[in-house]
């Protein structure tokens, strides 16, 4: 029996590692942009919306809102306070924070927020700076730059982007003019692009991409495709909330095949008309590689492969042993 008791530890091992890598393979920190559609007081006094917002939300490391309107935060203190209630039914091992934009716009009746929600147990805020040319958006972006405490990359920096549908095809170009700023302001060329830019349908169309340096210049990653339908409703099938990110390194701590639409009326078994309580838009999401598991850099065909010569050598030592007792 003294074959038994040797392998079962290397056995146990093996399996532990195998489920780990696993498990690594389907973490990562999750990076969300979702439209509200003119979410306000008055929407965050349902219950029901609220409810399924948290659904949402709680899924997300960092979580970006737009077309937000709510000068005096109350609507999102509400969101925070379903958040942060620690039921069982969300991840009761996270608080939320925000980090909010002012009101932004060409008009008073049309005053929108950009609004961070993030976990401050996995992430924190470094800076924030709010673009000041008007001349080129309706709504500056207000830019914010994070540190993961586990991510592999620690410090990167969200633009986030509403555009004004008339404008999209100016006001995604001039994103590059953004990009130069800050990341020369922070010395971080680790950016990442996101929000309804309307980059599809009628506001953007193929010949317009001439037009748009993030389309141009290489070295912008488009993670969310053109053929990609970001809208609820059926009379539309536009890729209008996109994720953008600069440069290798940060393409290569991304997740492969993690950017997409989060359709939760599918994954949370909702009627159309729930959803569109809370937005006519699905949010997109991405994830970033941990760097809290050395696990998740080994490929799992070298682990296997070790399990072979492992498994190879133990028959071997059986079968010597085996011989001396006969």
């Amino acid at each position: 029996m003294w074959w038994r008791s040797s392998r079962l530890p290397l056995l146990l091992l093996f399996s532990f590692l195998t489920l780990s890598v696993g498990r690594a393979a389907g973490s990562g920190f999750r990076i969300c942009s979702y439209n509200l559609q003119n979410f306000n007081l008055k929407k965050a006094a349902s219950y029901r919306l609220i409810h399924t917002l948290t659904r949402v939300v709680s899924r997300c490391d960092i979580c970006l809102l737009q077309d937000v309107i709510d000068s005096d935060g109350k609507a999102i203190q509400t969101l925070l306070s379903s958040l942060n209630r620690g039921t069982d039914r969300y991840d009761d091992d996270y608080s939320y924070r925000s980090v909010s934009s002012k009101g932004l716009g060409k008009s008073p009746d049309d005053m929108q927020q950009y609004v961070f929600l993030y976990r401050t147990q996995t992430v924190s805020v470094m800076d924030q700076y709010q673009y000041k040319s008007k001349q080129s958006f309706v709504r500056e972006p207000f830019v914010v730059q994070f540190q993961g405490n586990s991510t592999a990359i620690k410090k990167f920096i969200l633009v986030p982007l509403h555009t004004d549908p008339a404008q999209a095809i100016q006001e995604i170009d001039r994103l590059y003019d953004v990009f130069e700023e800050v990341s020369k302001k922070w010395n971080n060329k680790n950016v990442m692009f996101l929000g309804d830019f309307h980059a599809s349908c009628a506001y953007v169309t193929r010949t317009d991409k001439k037009k748009i340096r993030l389309f141009t210049n290489s070295n912008f990653s488009w993670l969310i495709g053109d053929k990609v339908d970001t809208t609820v409703n059926d009379e539309t099938n536009c890729a209008y909330d996109r994720i953008v990110v600069y440069g290798k390194p940060f393409l290569k701590a991304i997740m492969p095949f993690s950017a997409k639409v989060y359709n939760f009326a599918k994954e949370l078994k909702l009627s159309k008309t729930k959803v569109l309580e809370v937005s006519d838009h699905f949010p997109v999401e991405v994830r970033l590689k941990s760097s809290a598991l050395l696990l998740q850099a080994t490929p799992l065909p070298i682990l296997l492969a070790v399990s072979a010569v492992v498994q190879s050598f133990l028959s071997a030592l059986f079968a010597r042993r085996s011989d001396k007792y006969q």
